[in-house]
């Protein structure tokens, strides 16, 4: 068996589940792992060193599926919380550029620091590259926007930013899972895991290159972020680690216990296979609507307020998501061409 189809294999079916961008679906071993360790847990057996375990583990097999050493990954519960670590230390009257649209939660976090003169300017994600000025302290944005599935122009972003020595935070969200991520590409990266890597909720990543991770303060620094965890659980005297876990957040641990065989399968899959077969899904589904290739495994369609093209997909048993005036649709591996054959029949004469 290749490793893709040992990652679809890792499944169940769910006929007509197109909505990944918004809530993955579990691998049978995270269902089992999570069974698992609630009967352990109501048994009063629960052991601390595996939860620590299962962070760790995770985190391993984070840092694979993104190209870098564990040592720079960071382990949280949303994106938001790791995105406001890197806001609150923007400095005053910094300008923040961002996409126009993108989601909240890249966004947000640097709004919230008006008050000290932090100036977060919006620009359309085509020209994002082009904005970027020589007064750009960060430039953050989304790899695949949540909107539509447009992916952004990394080579052109990177350049343009080292040329104005500006900061890089970019969120994976929406691509770690089905396209290939390199996180040495940027200084700083978010994910959520709970959609295309299909981790349960409340478990989320930052990567920091090593070379500016002194730049970013531990605004949650607890016994989690301490050299020693299990000697850092009282003050007042602290001795953070020395690499990213400093920005640890205490782990929601049933959650990781979940994380750790789902993050393990997309680590060991081939994300160019990845990308190719859920792309080719997206593509082929286009095709079957007259349109031409996309590049993405997301595709956002038009659809009016009272969400037609929505209900005429769940009528014939596909769940798709209501995005920005539109659907969105999301093409992962548990997909397959029945799926798109559904979706095709249910909007072909819309």
């Amino acid at each position: 068996m290749d490793a893709l189809t040992h990652l679809r294999s890792a499944f169940a079916p769910v006929p007509g589940y197109l909505d990944a961008a918004t809530c993955g679906l579990p691998a049978r071993a995270t269902v089992d792992a999570m069974r698992g360790a609630l009967d352990t847990w109501q048994a009063g057996k629960a052991d601390l060193a595996v939860y620590d375990e299962a962070v760790r583990a995770s985190r391993a097999a984070f840092a694979r599926l993104v190209g870098v050493d564990p040592s720079w990954v960071a382990t949280g519960s949303q994106t938001s919380t790791l995105v406001g670590l890197v806001a609150s230390s923007v400095p005053d009257g910094a300008e923040v550029l961002v996409v126009d649209g993108d989601f909240a939660s890249v966004v947000f976090p640097f709004l919230a620091h008006a008050d000290r003169g932090v100036t977060v300017r919006q620009v359309p994600l085509a020209s994002l590259a082009e904005e970027v000025r020589a007064s750009t302290h960060t430039v953050a944005f989304s790899l695949v926007q949540s909107r539509d599935g447009r992916v952004a122009d990394v080579d052109a972003i990177r350049t343009a930013a080292a040329t104005a020595g500006a900061v890089t935070v970019c969120d994976v969200t929406q691509a770690a899972g089905w396209l290939p991520v390199d996180a040495t590409a940027f200084d700083v990266t978010v994910c959520a895991s709970y959609k295309w890597l299909s981790a349960p909720r409340g478990t989320a990543f930052l990567t920091v290159r090593p070379d500016v991770l002194d730049r970013f303060r531990p605004t949650s620094a607890g016994w989690y972020a301490g050299e020693e965890i299990w000697s850092s659980v009282y003050g007042p005297h602290m001795t953070l680690a020395a690499d990213a876990r400093r920005l640890d957040v205490s782990p929601a641990w049933l959650c990781w216990v979940g994380a750790v065989p789902a993050l393990e399968l997309f680590a060991d899959a081939p994300a160019d296979d990845v990308r190719r077969y859920t792309v080719g899904l997206a593509d082929a589904f286009r095709a079957g609507l007259g349109m031409e290739p996309g590049g993405s495994a997301i595709v956002a369609l038009p659809d009016d307020a009272a969400g037609t093209r929505r209900s005429m997909l769940a009528e014939h048993g596909t769940r798709a998501a209501g995005r920005g005036g539109g659907v969105r649709l999301a093409f992962h591996v548990w997909n397959d061409a029945d799926d798109v054959a559904r979706a095709v029949t249910a909007l072909g004469n819309s």
